[in-house]
Protein backbone atom coordinates (compact mmCIF):
# COMPACT_ATOMS: atom_id res chain seq x y z
CA UNK A 1 0.00 0.00 0.00
CA UNK A 2 1.35 3.40 -0.99
CA UNK A 3 1.66 6.28 1.45
CA UNK A 4 -1.15 8.12 -0.37
CA UNK A 5 -3.52 5.12 -0.09
CA UNK A 6 -2.64 4.70 3.61
CA UNK A 7 -3.38 8.39 4.24
CA UNK A 8 -6.71 8.15 2.41
CA UNK A 9 -7.72 5.03 4.36
CA UNK A 10 -6.73 6.70 7.64
CA UNK A 11 -8.83 9.76 6.72
CA UNK A 12 -11.85 7.52 5.95
CA UNK A 13 -11.43 5.75 9.31
CA UNK A 14 -11.20 9.06 11.16
CA UNK A 15 -14.36 10.31 9.41
CA UNK A 16 -16.10 7.05 10.28
CA UNK A 17 -15.16 7.38 13.96
CA UNK A 18 -16.27 11.03 14.01
CA UNK A 19 -19.54 10.18 12.26
CA UNK A 20 -20.21 7.34 14.68
CA UNK A 21 -19.49 9.60 17.67
CA UNK A 22 -21.84 12.29 16.33
CA UNK A 23 -24.55 9.66 15.78
CA UNK A 24 -24.12 8.41 19.35
CA UNK A 25 -24.57 11.96 20.62
CA UNK A 26 -27.47 12.98 18.38
CA UNK A 27 -29.51 9.75 18.21
CA UNK A 28 -30.73 9.78 21.84
CA UNK A 29 -31.88 13.40 21.35
CA UNK A 30 -33.71 12.38 18.16
CA UNK A 31 -35.34 9.41 19.92
CA UNK A 32 -36.44 11.63 22.81
CA UNK A 33 -37.86 14.35 20.55
CA UNK A 34 -39.87 11.72 18.71
CA UNK A 35 -41.56 10.58 21.91
CA UNK A 36 -44.99 11.56 23.14
CA UNK A 37 -46.81 14.82 23.63
CA UNK A 38 -47.26 13.78 27.28
CA UNK A 39 -43.48 13.62 27.88
CA UNK A 40 -43.07 17.02 26.20
CA UNK A 41 -45.71 18.42 28.57
CA UNK A 42 -43.95 16.88 31.56
CA UNK A 43 -40.64 18.47 30.59
CA UNK A 44 -42.24 21.87 29.94
CA UNK A 45 -44.02 21.73 33.30
CA UNK A 46 -40.73 20.85 35.00
CA UNK A 47 -38.91 23.85 33.50
CA UNK A 48 -41.65 26.22 34.70
CA UNK A 49 -41.73 24.63 38.15
CA UNK A 50 -37.93 24.59 38.49
CA UNK A 51 -37.77 28.29 37.58
CA UNK A 52 -40.52 29.08 40.08
CA UNK A 53 -39.15 26.97 42.94
CA UNK A 54 -35.57 28.25 42.73
CA UNK A 55 -36.78 31.79 42.13
CA UNK A 56 -38.83 31.78 45.34
CA UNK A 57 -36.14 30.04 47.42
CA UNK A 58 -33.50 32.57 46.33
CA UNK A 59 -35.58 35.49 47.66
CA UNK A 60 -37.24 33.82 50.64
CA UNK A 61 -34.78 34.88 53.37
CA UNK A 62 -34.88 38.52 52.18
CA UNK A 63 -38.70 38.31 52.01
CA UNK A 64 -38.91 37.24 55.65
CA UNK A 65 -36.40 39.95 56.61
CA UNK A 66 -38.04 42.86 54.84
CA UNK A 67 -41.75 42.01 54.76
CA UNK A 68 -42.36 39.75 57.75
CA UNK A 69 -39.62 41.51 59.78
CA UNK A 70 -37.89 38.41 61.12
CA UNK A 71 -34.20 38.52 62.07
CA UNK A 72 -31.55 36.69 60.04
CA UNK A 73 -31.72 33.55 62.18
CA UNK A 74 -35.51 33.21 61.98
CA UNK A 75 -35.54 34.04 58.27
CA UNK A 76 -32.93 31.34 57.66
CA UNK A 77 -35.05 28.93 59.69
CA UNK A 78 -38.01 29.58 57.39
CA UNK A 79 -35.90 28.72 54.32
CA UNK A 80 -34.81 25.56 56.12
CA UNK A 81 -38.44 24.68 56.88
CA UNK A 82 -39.22 24.89 53.16
CA UNK A 83 -36.22 22.93 51.83
CA UNK A 84 -36.13 20.28 54.56
CA UNK A 85 -39.92 20.10 54.60
CA UNK A 86 -40.04 19.27 50.90
CA UNK A 87 -37.61 16.39 51.35
CA UNK A 88 -39.59 14.99 54.27
CA UNK A 89 -42.83 15.54 52.36
CA UNK A 90 -41.56 13.33 49.54
CA UNK A 91 -41.04 10.58 52.11
CA UNK A 92 -44.75 10.56 52.98
CA UNK A 93 -46.40 11.80 49.78
CA UNK A 94 -44.23 10.16 47.13
CA UNK A 95 -46.74 7.33 46.82
CA UNK A 96 -49.49 9.71 45.64
CA UNK A 97 -48.66 9.16 41.98
CA UNK A 98 -48.87 5.40 42.49
CA UNK A 99 -52.33 5.71 44.04
CA UNK A 100 -54.09 8.29 41.85
CA UNK A 101 -52.08 8.28 38.62
CA UNK A 102 -49.60 10.64 36.96
CA UNK A 103 -51.87 13.38 35.64
CA UNK A 104 -54.04 13.71 38.76
CA UNK A 105 -50.94 13.76 40.97
CA UNK A 106 -49.36 16.59 38.96
CA UNK A 107 -52.59 18.62 38.97
CA UNK A 108 -53.02 18.13 42.73
CA UNK A 109 -49.38 19.05 43.39
CA UNK A 110 -49.48 22.23 41.32
CA UNK A 111 -52.80 23.23 42.93
CA UNK A 112 -51.26 22.95 46.40
CA UNK A 113 -48.26 25.01 45.25
CA UNK A 114 -50.48 27.64 43.63
CA UNK A 115 -52.43 28.17 46.86
CA UNK A 116 -49.16 28.24 48.83
CA UNK A 117 -47.55 30.84 46.57
CA UNK A 118 -50.64 33.04 46.60
CA UNK A 119 -50.66 32.96 50.43
CA UNK A 120 -46.94 33.78 50.49
CA UNK A 121 -47.48 36.75 48.14
CA UNK A 122 -50.43 38.26 50.02
CA UNK A 123 -49.23 37.54 53.59
CA UNK A 124 -47.45 40.89 54.20
CA UNK A 125 -50.56 42.83 53.12
CA UNK A 126 -53.15 40.95 55.17
CA UNK A 127 -51.36 40.47 58.47
CA UNK A 128 -49.19 42.09 61.12
CA UNK A 129 -45.41 41.59 60.81
CA UNK A 130 -43.12 40.09 63.44
CA UNK A 131 -42.39 36.65 64.83
CA UNK A 132 -45.69 34.71 65.11
CA UNK A 133 -47.56 37.71 63.79
CA UNK A 134 -50.40 37.07 61.35
CA UNK A 135 -48.12 37.81 58.35
CA UNK A 136 -45.75 35.14 59.64
CA UNK A 137 -48.61 32.66 60.13
CA UNK A 138 -49.98 33.22 56.62
CA UNK A 139 -46.46 32.92 55.18
CA UNK A 140 -45.97 29.59 56.94
CA UNK A 141 -49.30 28.37 55.60
CA UNK A 142 -48.00 29.33 52.16
CA UNK A 143 -44.83 27.32 52.79
CA UNK A 144 -46.99 24.38 53.90
CA UNK A 145 -48.84 24.44 50.57
CA UNK A 146 -45.56 24.46 48.64
CA UNK A 147 -44.15 21.65 50.81
CA UNK A 148 -47.20 19.45 50.28
CA UNK A 149 -47.28 20.16 46.56
CA UNK A 150 -43.60 19.57 45.94
CA UNK A 151 -43.68 16.37 47.99
CA UNK A 152 -46.12 15.01 45.40
CA UNK A 153 -44.71 16.78 42.33
CA UNK A 154 -41.10 15.64 42.10
CA UNK A 155 -41.65 11.89 42.70
CA UNK A 156 -44.54 12.10 40.22
CA UNK A 157 -42.31 13.64 37.55
CA UNK A 158 -39.66 10.93 37.81
CA UNK A 159 -42.29 8.22 37.98
CA UNK A 160 -43.73 9.86 34.86
CA UNK A 161 -40.44 9.49 33.01
CA UNK A 162 -40.47 5.77 33.80
CA UNK A 163 -44.06 5.44 32.53
CA UNK A 164 -43.53 7.55 29.38
CA UNK A 165 -40.18 6.21 28.12
CA UNK A 166 -38.79 2.93 26.83
CA UNK A 167 -35.34 1.34 26.99
CA UNK A 168 -34.05 3.57 24.16
CA UNK A 169 -35.27 6.83 25.66
CA UNK A 170 -35.19 6.24 29.43
CA UNK A 171 -31.60 7.35 30.14
CA UNK A 172 -32.02 10.55 28.10
CA UNK A 173 -35.44 11.14 29.66
CA UNK A 174 -34.02 11.17 33.20
CA UNK A 175 -31.02 13.22 32.07
CA UNK A 176 -33.20 15.86 30.42
CA UNK A 177 -35.41 16.19 33.50
CA UNK A 178 -32.33 16.63 35.72
CA UNK A 179 -30.83 19.12 33.28
CA UNK A 180 -34.07 21.09 33.12
CA UNK A 181 -34.17 21.31 36.91
CA UNK A 182 -30.73 22.92 36.85
CA UNK A 183 -31.81 25.25 34.04
CA UNK A 184 -34.62 26.26 36.38
CA UNK A 185 -32.00 27.07 39.01
CA UNK A 186 -30.18 29.35 36.57
CA UNK A 187 -33.07 31.25 34.93
CA UNK A 188 -34.25 33.24 38.00
CA UNK A 189 -30.94 35.09 37.87
CA UNK A 190 -32.03 36.49 34.49
CA UNK A 191 -35.73 37.03 35.19
CA UNK A 192 -35.86 38.12 38.83
CA UNK A 193 -33.59 41.24 38.94
CA UNK A 194 -35.48 43.43 36.42
CA UNK A 195 -38.88 42.48 37.89
CA UNK A 196 -37.65 43.05 41.46
CA UNK A 197 -36.24 46.48 40.58
CA UNK A 198 -39.49 47.46 38.88
CA UNK A 199 -42.00 46.12 41.41
CA UNK A 200 -40.26 44.68 44.53
CA UNK A 201 -39.91 41.08 45.71
CA UNK A 202 -43.69 40.76 46.01
CA UNK A 203 -43.91 41.58 42.30
CA UNK A 204 -41.50 38.74 41.57
CA UNK A 205 -43.56 36.37 43.71
CA UNK A 206 -46.70 37.25 41.71
CA UNK A 207 -44.82 36.47 38.49
CA UNK A 208 -44.10 33.03 39.97
CA UNK A 209 -47.79 32.64 40.84
CA UNK A 210 -48.60 33.26 37.16
CA UNK A 211 -45.97 30.72 36.11
CA UNK A 212 -47.55 28.17 38.46
CA UNK A 213 -50.89 28.75 36.72
CA UNK A 214 -49.10 28.27 33.39
CA UNK A 215 -47.73 24.97 34.70
CA UNK A 216 -51.26 23.86 35.58
CA UNK A 217 -52.45 24.72 32.08
CA UNK A 218 -49.56 22.73 30.57
CA UNK A 219 -50.51 19.61 32.53
CA UNK A 220 -54.25 20.04 31.97
CA UNK A 221 -54.19 20.79 28.23
CA UNK A 222 -50.93 19.33 26.85
CA UNK A 223 -50.87 16.32 29.17
CA UNK A 224 -54.54 15.57 28.55
CA UNK A 225 -55.93 12.30 29.90
CA UNK A 226 -56.06 10.89 26.38
CA UNK A 227 -52.47 11.94 25.60
CA UNK A 228 -51.11 10.48 28.85
CA UNK A 229 -53.00 7.17 28.54
CA UNK A 230 -51.89 6.77 24.93
CA UNK A 231 -48.25 7.54 25.78
CA UNK A 232 -48.17 5.17 28.77
CA UNK A 233 -49.70 2.39 26.71
CA UNK A 234 -47.27 2.93 23.80
CA UNK A 235 -44.22 3.03 26.08
CA UNK A 236 -45.44 -0.04 27.96
CA UNK A 237 -45.82 -2.03 24.73
CA UNK A 238 -42.29 -1.07 23.69
CA UNK A 239 -41.06 -2.36 27.07
CA UNK A 240 -43.14 -5.55 26.60
CA UNK A 241 -45.53 -4.74 29.46
CA UNK A 242 -49.31 -5.11 29.61
CA UNK A 243 -50.46 -1.71 30.91
CA UNK A 244 -54.13 -2.75 31.02
CA UNK A 245 -53.43 -5.63 33.41
CA UNK A 246 -51.36 -3.30 35.59
CA UNK A 247 -54.20 -0.76 35.80
CA UNK A 248 -56.74 -3.48 36.56
CA UNK A 249 -54.53 -4.86 39.33
CA UNK A 250 -54.54 -1.51 41.11
CA UNK A 251 -58.15 -0.61 40.49
CA UNK A 252 -59.39 -3.97 41.80
CA UNK A 253 -57.62 -3.54 45.15
CA UNK A 254 -59.50 -2.31 48.19
CA UNK A 255 -57.94 0.42 50.33
CA UNK A 256 -56.89 -2.19 52.91
CA UNK A 257 -55.29 -4.35 50.19
CA UNK A 258 -53.39 -1.35 48.85
CA UNK A 259 -52.03 -0.58 52.31
CA UNK A 260 -50.99 -4.23 52.78
CA UNK A 261 -49.33 -4.18 49.33
CA UNK A 262 -47.31 -1.09 50.23
CA UNK A 263 -46.27 -2.45 53.62
CA UNK A 264 -45.14 -5.71 52.01
CA UNK A 265 -43.11 -3.91 49.33
CA UNK A 266 -42.06 -0.85 51.35
CA UNK A 267 -38.62 0.38 50.17
CA UNK A 268 -37.06 0.42 53.64
CA UNK A 269 -37.44 -3.37 53.76
CA UNK A 270 -35.16 -3.69 50.71
CA UNK A 271 -31.59 -3.87 52.02
CA UNK A 272 -30.00 -3.28 48.62
CA UNK A 273 -32.10 -0.17 48.12
CA UNK A 274 -31.20 1.08 51.61
CA UNK A 275 -27.49 0.53 51.00
CA UNK A 276 -27.67 2.17 47.58
CA UNK A 277 -29.23 5.43 48.74
CA UNK A 278 -27.21 5.76 51.97
CA UNK A 279 -23.81 4.94 50.41
CA UNK A 280 -24.24 8.08 48.28
CA UNK A 281 -24.27 10.42 51.30
CA UNK A 282 -20.46 10.94 51.31
CA UNK A 283 -20.32 12.16 47.69
CA UNK A 284 -23.55 14.14 48.12
CA UNK A 285 -21.80 16.25 50.76
CA UNK A 286 -20.14 18.02 47.82
CA UNK A 287 -23.58 19.28 46.74
CA UNK A 288 -24.10 20.78 50.20
CA UNK A 289 -20.66 22.39 50.11
CA UNK A 290 -21.81 24.33 47.02
CA UNK A 291 -23.70 26.67 49.35
CA UNK A 292 -22.19 25.87 52.76
CA UNK A 293 -18.49 26.15 51.87
CA UNK A 294 -17.80 27.43 48.33
CA UNK A 295 -19.21 30.97 48.81
CA UNK A 296 -17.05 31.60 51.88
CA UNK A 297 -14.04 29.74 50.43
CA UNK A 298 -14.03 31.77 47.21
CA UNK A 299 -14.61 35.07 49.03
CA UNK A 300 -11.99 34.46 51.76
CA UNK A 301 -9.18 32.31 50.31
CA UNK A 302 -8.81 34.32 47.07
CA UNK A 303 -7.84 37.85 46.15
CA UNK A 304 -8.72 39.84 43.06
CA UNK A 305 -11.02 38.52 40.32
CA UNK A 306 -12.30 35.36 42.07
CA UNK A 307 -13.00 37.18 45.33
CA UNK A 308 -14.72 40.08 43.55
CA UNK A 309 -16.87 37.74 41.44
CA UNK A 310 -17.32 34.77 43.77
CA UNK A 311 -21.07 34.52 42.95
CA UNK A 312 -20.19 33.62 39.35
CA UNK A 313 -18.11 30.63 40.42
CA UNK A 314 -20.62 29.51 43.06
CA UNK A 315 -23.46 29.53 40.47
CA UNK A 316 -21.50 27.99 37.60
CA UNK A 317 -22.58 24.44 38.40
CA UNK A 318 -26.29 24.67 37.38
CA UNK A 319 -25.68 26.03 33.88
CA UNK A 320 -22.82 23.55 33.30
CA UNK A 321 -25.14 20.72 34.37
CA UNK A 322 -27.81 21.91 31.94
CA UNK A 323 -25.29 21.83 29.08
CA UNK A 324 -23.34 18.71 30.02
CA UNK A 325 -25.98 16.29 31.36
CA UNK A 326 -27.77 15.56 28.04
CA UNK A 327 -24.43 15.26 26.21
CA UNK A 328 -23.00 12.86 28.80
CA UNK A 329 -26.26 10.88 28.76
CA UNK A 330 -26.14 10.65 24.97
CA UNK A 331 -22.60 9.26 25.06
CA UNK A 332 -23.34 6.78 27.86
CA UNK A 333 -26.97 5.85 27.26
CA UNK A 334 -26.09 2.21 26.49
CA UNK A 335 -23.85 1.83 29.53
CA UNK A 336 -24.96 -0.08 32.61
CA UNK A 337 -26.58 2.30 35.12
CA UNK A 338 -24.78 0.88 38.15
CA UNK A 339 -21.37 1.01 36.49
CA UNK A 340 -22.05 4.63 35.55
CA UNK A 341 -22.83 5.28 39.22
CA UNK A 342 -19.42 3.96 40.24
CA UNK A 343 -17.53 5.90 37.57
CA UNK A 344 -19.60 9.06 37.98
CA UNK A 345 -19.26 9.27 41.77
CA UNK A 346 -15.49 8.72 41.42
CA UNK A 347 -15.20 11.48 38.79
CA UNK A 348 -17.22 13.78 41.06
CA UNK A 349 -15.20 13.01 44.21
CA UNK A 350 -11.71 13.02 42.67
CA UNK A 351 -11.36 16.76 41.83
CA UNK A 352 -11.85 17.59 45.52
CA UNK A 353 -8.23 16.49 45.87
CA UNK A 354 -7.30 19.08 43.23
CA UNK A 355 -8.55 21.82 45.57
CA UNK A 356 -6.19 20.34 48.17
CA UNK A 357 -3.32 21.67 46.00
CA UNK A 358 -4.20 25.19 47.09
CA UNK A 359 -6.49 28.08 46.14
CA UNK A 360 -6.00 29.43 42.63
CA UNK A 361 -8.33 29.97 39.70
CA UNK A 362 -7.01 26.95 37.81
CA UNK A 363 -7.62 24.42 40.61
CA UNK A 364 -11.01 26.02 41.26
CA UNK A 365 -12.12 25.79 37.61
CA UNK A 366 -10.76 22.24 37.31
CA UNK A 367 -12.77 21.25 40.38
CA UNK A 368 -15.98 22.88 39.16
CA UNK A 369 -15.81 21.42 35.65
CA UNK A 370 -14.68 17.88 36.53
CA UNK A 371 -17.05 17.66 39.48
CA UNK A 372 -19.93 18.75 37.25
CA UNK A 373 -19.05 16.11 34.64
CA UNK A 374 -19.11 13.49 37.40
CA UNK A 375 -22.47 14.76 38.64
CA UNK A 376 -23.83 14.61 35.08
CA UNK A 377 -22.65 11.00 34.84
CA UNK A 378 -24.24 9.63 38.00
CA UNK A 379 -27.09 11.78 39.30
CA UNK A 380 -29.58 11.09 36.45
CA UNK A 381 -28.55 7.43 36.54
CA UNK A 382 -29.30 7.35 40.27
CA UNK A 383 -32.86 8.46 39.49
CA UNK A 384 -33.08 5.90 36.70
CA UNK A 385 -31.76 3.10 38.93
CA UNK A 386 -34.23 3.89 41.72
CA UNK A 387 -37.11 3.91 39.22
CA UNK A 388 -35.99 0.63 37.66
CA UNK A 389 -35.49 -1.24 40.93
CA UNK A 390 -38.93 -0.19 42.19
CA UNK A 391 -41.64 -2.88 41.97
CA UNK A 392 -44.57 -2.14 39.69
CA UNK A 393 -46.95 0.50 41.06
CA UNK A 394 -44.39 1.73 43.63
CA UNK A 395 -42.13 4.04 41.62
CA UNK A 396 -43.40 7.17 43.39
CA UNK A 397 -42.76 5.97 46.92
CA UNK A 398 -39.30 4.66 45.94
CA UNK A 399 -38.49 8.07 44.43
CA UNK A 400 -39.76 9.83 47.53
CA UNK A 401 -37.76 7.72 49.98
CA UNK A 402 -34.75 7.88 47.65
CA UNK A 403 -34.56 11.59 48.50
CA UNK A 404 -34.39 11.04 52.28
CA UNK A 405 -30.59 10.62 52.48
CA UNK A 406 -30.32 13.98 50.69
CA UNK A 407 -32.21 15.49 53.62
CA UNK A 408 -29.77 13.83 56.02
CA UNK A 409 -26.81 15.03 53.92
CA UNK A 410 -27.89 18.67 54.23
CA UNK A 411 -28.25 18.30 58.00
CA UNK A 412 -25.02 16.34 58.55
CA UNK A 413 -22.85 18.58 56.35
CA UNK A 414 -24.17 21.74 57.99
CA UNK A 415 -23.11 20.37 61.41
CA UNK A 416 -19.39 20.33 60.58
CA UNK A 417 -18.85 22.71 57.63
CA UNK A 418 -18.79 25.80 59.87
CA UNK A 419 -16.16 24.26 62.15
CA UNK A 420 -13.92 23.48 59.17
CA UNK A 421 -14.28 27.03 57.83
CA UNK A 422 -13.47 28.56 61.23
CA UNK A 423 -10.35 26.42 61.61
CA UNK A 424 -9.04 26.14 58.03
CA UNK A 425 -10.56 29.15 56.22
CA UNK A 426 -11.32 31.73 58.93
CA UNK A 427 -12.63 35.23 58.29
CA UNK A 428 -10.32 38.23 58.70
CA UNK A 429 -7.28 36.07 57.89
CA UNK A 430 -4.87 36.42 54.99
CA UNK A 431 -5.11 33.56 52.43
CA UNK A 432 -1.46 32.62 52.99
CA UNK A 433 -2.19 31.99 56.67
CA UNK A 434 -5.11 29.65 55.93
CA UNK A 435 -4.95 25.88 55.53
CA UNK A 436 -7.72 25.26 53.01
CA UNK A 437 -5.64 22.45 51.52
CA UNK A 438 -6.26 20.26 54.57
CA UNK A 439 -9.97 21.10 54.58
CA UNK A 440 -10.45 19.96 50.98
CA UNK A 441 -8.21 16.93 51.48
CA UNK A 442 -10.48 15.72 54.30
CA UNK A 443 -13.58 16.48 52.21
CA UNK A 444 -12.03 14.48 49.35
CA UNK A 445 -11.51 11.43 51.58
CA UNK A 446 -15.14 11.71 52.72
CA UNK A 447 -16.50 11.95 49.16
CA UNK A 448 -14.42 9.07 47.80
CA UNK A 449 -16.12 6.65 50.22
CA UNK A 450 -19.16 6.53 47.89
CA UNK A 451 -17.50 5.10 44.75
CA UNK A 452 -15.41 2.75 46.90
CA UNK A 453 -18.55 1.46 48.63
CA UNK A 454 -20.42 1.07 45.33
CA UNK A 455 -17.49 -0.80 43.81
CA UNK A 456 -17.12 -3.29 46.66
CA UNK A 457 -20.88 -3.93 46.75
CA UNK A 458 -21.26 -4.29 42.98
CA UNK A 459 -21.76 -8.06 42.82
CA UNK A 460 -24.33 -8.03 45.64
CA UNK A 461 -26.17 -5.03 44.21
CA UNK A 462 -26.36 -6.41 40.66
CA UNK A 463 -27.49 -9.89 41.72
CA UNK A 464 -31.01 -10.49 40.43
CA UNK A 465 -31.42 -6.85 39.36
CA UNK A 466 -33.04 -7.64 36.02
CA UNK A 467 -35.67 -9.83 37.62
CA UNK A 468 -36.26 -7.16 40.26
CA UNK A 469 -37.59 -4.56 37.87
CA UNK A 470 -38.81 -6.87 35.18
CA UNK A 471 -36.23 -6.25 32.48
Amino acid sequence: MSQEQFTQEQTVQEKSILQKTLEEITQPFIDLFHTSRALFGLNLSYVLEGLTYFGVVGLLAIFFNEYVQLDDIRAGNMVGVLTAGITLSMLFLGATVDWIGLRKALLAALSFMLVGRILLSVAPNIGAPGLWGSAHIFSMLGILGIVLGYGIYQPACYAGVKKLTNEKTAAMGYAMLYALMNLGGFLPGLISPPVRKASSILGVFWVYVVLTVAGLFVVYFIMSKKAVDRAIEAAGKERGENITDEKDELSNMTFKEKVQFYIKNFPLRDMRFLFFIFVLIPVQTLFAHNWLTLPLYTSRAFNGFVQDNFEFFVNLNPILIFILTPIVAALTTKKNAYNMMIIGTFVMAFPTFILALGPNIYTLMAYLIIMTIGEAMWQPRFLQWVAEIAPKNMTGIYMGIGQFPWFLTKIITSLYSGWFLMNFCPADTQPLQMNTEMMWLIYGFIAILSPVGLLFARRWMMKGFKTKHGG
